[in-house]
């Protein structure tokens, strides 16, 4: 397993990060990482999101640091130059992927059916997002499809509950822990930023 992907699983829970500045970035991930969280994926939904990566891959090497919603080669690009070790989308793009992984990055396209992971397997992605998750049949779906997708990893993002957390696949073949929990920055704190974050499986 690649060292970035294994990270992340040993972490087990990823912080999804929409920032509104980039004044946002250093407090928050210090936060995390003083909450025993040095992870983040920084979405690309917010037009500050390749600067605060710069940001904080400069000023916290030690972060494991993720891009996220990224839709494009392009938004690829600036991810990685920026300082992402790893990129996730909502869905699957075989161009997006193939393009990360040739250029020696870690991608992790969004899933929803065994079809797409298959063929996102097939490519080379060692780590999958399972999005929506809840929608698409949760644990369940995990369960039924990880005897035959042997090797698959998965980080599932959409609707995770504590609920939904108890119920762990771990019982079945292919299964590893991680987790992807969605932090909204705002008005709240970034020191209390543990508070909001949702342990989920996958």
């Amino acid at each position: 397993m690649n060292p970035i992907v294994e990270k992340v699983y040993q972490i087990g829970i990823i912080p999804v990060i929409a920032f509104n500045s980039v004044d946002e970035a250093l407090p928050l991930c210090k936060a995390l990482a003083e909450g025993g969280l040095p992870a983040a994926e920084v979405t690309f939904r917010t037009a500050c999101a390749e600067e605060c990566i710069r940001k904080i891959h400069e000023e916290m090497p030690e972060m494991l640091l993720g891009a996220g919603t990224v839709l494009t080669t392009e938004q690829a690009d600036r991810a990685m130059a920026a300082g992402a070790s790893f990129i996730v989308a909502p869905g699957f793009d075989p161009e997006v992927c193939k393009h990360v992984i040739d250029k020696g990055g870690i991608m992790m396209p969004g899933t929803a059916s065994a079809g797409e992971m298959q063929q996102a397997m097939n490519l080379g992605c060692e780590a999958l997002k399972f999005f929506p998750a809840e929608a698409n049949g949760g644990v369940n779906m995990l369960k039924n499809i990880g005897a035959a997708l042997k090797g698959a990893r998965w980080m599932c993002t959409g609707t995770i509950t504590w609920a939904t957390t108890r119920s762990s696949p771990s019982a079945a073949p292919g299964c590893a822990r991680a987790t992807s929990s969605r932090l909204a920055t705002g008005q709240r704190s970034p020191h209390r930023a543990r508070k909001p974050l949702t342990p989920c499986w996958a």
